[in-house]
């Protein structure tokens, strides 16, 4: 479970998000939506320990990130919208050196990467330098780099760009598995339709501030997801 409990993050006399507070439960979907600069970006650094934050606290199943740092970022996986990986390693030697760090068994790691790069069809590349894969490949290894050591948690931020429609799917696929055993999802993405089809609850963010948040069916009612987010954010 992750819990957002009234953080706030200033940039010198700039407020980037204000009092967000927010309880997503385990096996639950949450997208999170917003204009460019409304503070999406921001919250999820805030949440995967990469920007410190001026007021709150965020929990993961009873961890703080503020008490016990390490122990917090043990609980999560973090796909960013542009992942940044080591080119001059090959794609297995960099999934290795994630599950080094994640200690996670040799035999689970061989299984997952296997399991997860056979879906992304990128398990006959992982002998390749990184250096030579697209920027679709190089997603997909984020993707996988993040599943193989189980996250109870998982933060995603548009992880669908650069995805073909096969791996967009494959990907939405396994979402939906991994919260099914248990795994928190907290994803951000322009693209309306997907959240609106794959998520169990909605926030939206505008100008730093967390205006409205339920079930992606009491947020459209009879409208739908993209009309919805057009008349709160006023950008209709």
């Amino acid at each position: 479970m992750l819990e957002i409990k009234n953080i706030t993050k200033k940039y010198g006399e700039k407020i980037a998000i204000k009092d967000i507070s927010l309880q997503i439960d385990s096996g639950e979907i949450f997208g999170f939506i917003g204009h460019n600069g409304a503070g999406k970006t921001t919250l999820i650094k805030a949440i995967v320990g990469i920007h410190e934050f001026d007021c709150g606290d965020i929990i993961i199943n009873g961890i703080s990130i503020k008490e016990n740092e390490i122990e917090y970022k043990k609980q999560i996986a973090y796909i960013p919208d542009n992942p940044d990986i080591y080119e001059n390693l090959k794609g297995i030697d960099y999934l290795n050196f994630i599950g080094d760090i994640y200690e996670v068994g040799l035999k689970e790691r061989e299984e997952l990467i296997k399991k997860y790069a056979t879906i992304f069809d990128i398990y006959n590349n992982l002998g390749d330098l990184i250096s030579t894969y697209s920027h679709g490949m190089k997603q997909k290894l984020a993707i996988i780099s993040a599943l193989i050591h189980n996250p109870k948690v998982l933060i995603l931020d548009e992880p669908f760009v650069g995805l073909d429609p096969k791996s967009s799917k494959d990907l939405k696929d396994i979402m939906k598995e991994l919260c099914e055993n248990g795994t928190t999802i907290f994803f951000s993405s322009h693209v309306l339709e997907v959240v609106e089809k794959l998520c169990d609850r909605v926030g939206i963010i505008k100008n730093g501030k967390l205006i409205k948040v339920g079930t992606t069916k009491d947020i459209t009612n009879s409208e739908d997801l993209e009309s919805v987010f057009l008349e709160i954010t006023n950008e209709k």
